[in-house]
């Protein structure tokens, strides 16, 4: 089978803005980053509610689709079966889904809520060490999964039943957008996808690349230096090449599913050898917290006290997993041939938020539990030095603590690898003219992706403008916020369709055997 061939305007398009917009970063990443900024505190402070109703609204159509009449719809024929294990296809959608991101906040993030906790607590108080993990098991629970998994539904749908001939986000809006697809309408909508996610690659870059040089410098006894941050881009680049090169089986599956046995055996470890009772009575209280105060936290603007924690975090998140949805729904599709709506759905949904629950649980009390028993320092730290310096204190911290951190650098490395590898299958597959449902981008194509996001990482590290792309991750989820509306009311209008004509298929048939009986 001959290798897909590339859409040459999409190709050319996409580049040629990731470069636009990476030179001013680079150039003059202070002016720059007050044109963004201004731009982030427009879109959270005016459009705030839109994130907060749309999040609810996805989440409810969630439930819907999986638990109604189209749940049992597969994506395929009705012989086709699924092409990975249901634990190879859960850690391949967890290590993509979350990169380093989750290595990162999973230790630390309950300290920036303990600080400046919501609701007008008071700073480090017992109320405020309640909901220090509350807020990181929400941000990264049911909701962030449901728009994690909105777009891969109809984008599986399109490639999978309707037999589209690329993983196009543009052909997923077919149902809406008609021909315009194929034409100028279907390039843009495609080439903003492709920007948005080189800013939220460079967000997770941006995360990942300190906190492992922090790590190596504090083993081996280095000082922390840009050249030190660029080597680790390099042995990423190096690692997650490999694995493109080698494909989705043996590339991507290989590296999650080691992943996932790593990711299993720290937080075992840390379970047993660590704080137990405190990390499991937390959890639970934690869980409760979440289930009984969901709906306020899903709608919460703090429109009166003015604090700017929902903007800051909440809408912040929402619109960060806007930006990285449309990639998850690249990839999550490639990989569910044979699955059903329902299983898509609670795969992601549900897998996907319990694998987020145990690193905040496990990796985030045991960091407040060290701070409150005064083992770890943590908020001192943190303030002084920098989160990663804080994450590193606690992981060394720990029973056999240099072996804890060399384990828990090499997660947060392939982490982030399986990551950019899924990015750049995404960003090839999108940029490919016609792809067979069997067939992968080529692996040039993918290569390229793949020393592109690296290349824009080193540049934007030199430049120092790693904050800014993040901040331009958020601007361009906002109108990738409409693509995902015109994508789901694609969606359901071809389940509606499809669905009527099925049944009125099934009446036929039933009459003409009534007949010949």
């Amino acid at each position: 089978m001959r290798e897909p061939k590339i859409d040459k305007v999409i190709f050319g398009t996409g580049l040629l803005m990731i470069i636009m917009i990476s030179l001013p970063i680079l150039i003059s990443p202070e002016k720059t980053t007050i044109i963004f900024s201004t731009a982030l505190s427009f879109i959270t402070g005016e459009f705030g509610w839109l994130y907060l109703w749309g999040t609810v609204i996805v989440f409810g159509l969630l439930g819907w689709l999986a638990f109604g009449k189209y749940g049992k719809i597969k994506f395929g024929s009705a012989e086709d079966k699924p092409e990975y294990s249901f634990p190879s296809y859960l850690a391949m959608l967890f290590t993509a889904g979350i990169g380093i991101g989750l290595m990162y906040w999973g230790p630390i993030e309950w300290a920036y809520n303990y600080i400046a906790p919501p609701f007008g607590m008071d700073p480090m108080s017992n109320e405020a060490g309640d909901w220090a993990n509350v807020y990181p098991m929400f941000h990264w629970g049911f909701t962030a999964w449901a728009i994690y998994c909105l777009p891969a539904l109809p984008l599986a749908y399109a490639f999978h039943v309707r037999k589209q001939s690329s993983l196009r986000i543009s052909n997923a809006c077919r149902g809406v957008i008609g021909k315009h697809a194929d034409g100028i309408v279907g390039k843009m909508i495609d080439v903003c996808f492709m920007f948005g996610l080189v800013g939220a690659v460079g967000t997770s870059l941006g995360l990942g690349s300190p906190l492992i040089a922090e790590g190596v410098a504090h083993l081996f006894n280095l000082e922390r230096t840009l050249m030190l941050d660029i080597i680790i881009v390099l042995c990423w680049t190096a690692l997650f090449g490999t694995s493109v090169t080698l494909g989705l089986n043996k590339g991507i599956k290989r590296l999650s599913n080691v992943n996932t046995y790593l990711f299993l055996a720290l937080s075992l470890f840390v379970v047993v050898f660590g704080p137990t009772v405190f990390i499991i009575s937390t959890f639970t209280e934690s869980v409760g917290i979440v289930l009984q105060n969901f709906v306020r936290m899903s709608l919460y603007t703090d429109s009166i006290g003015q604090s700017g924690f929902p903007q800051d975090w909440t809408i912040f998140y929402w619109a960060w997993w806007v930006a990285y949805a449309p990639f998850m729904g690249v990839f999550v599709a490639k990989i569910s041939k044979g699955r059903t709506i329902k299983q898509v759905i609670l795969a992601q949904c549900i897998g996907g938020t319990l694998g987020c629950w145990a690193s905040f649980a496990i990796l985030g009390n045991t960091s407040l539990y060290f701070e409150l028993n005064q083992i770890v320092p943590v908020v001192d730290i943190l303030n002084e030095s920098g989160a990663p310096a804080a994450i590193v204190a606690v992981m060394s911290s720990l029973p056999l603590g240099t072996l804890v951190l060399i384990v828990f650098l090499i997660l947060g490395f392939i982490f982030l690898a399986t990551t950019i590898d899924s990015s750049a299958f995404a960003l090839a597959s999108v940029a490919s003219k016609e792809i067979h449902p069997d067939q992968e981008p080529a692996r040039w194509h993918r290569f390229f992706w793949a020393l592109v996001l690296a290349t824009v990482a080193i540049s934007l590290l030199y430049g120092g403008g790693l904050s800014t792309l993040q901040t331009l991750a958020i601007i361009t989820s906002f109108p990738v916020v409409f693509i995902l509306i015109i994508m789901s009311v694609s969606f359901l209008k071809w389940l509606k369709e499809d669905n009527v004509n099925t049944i009125h298929t099934s009446k036929k048939e039933k009459d003409l055997n009534k007949k010949v009986v």
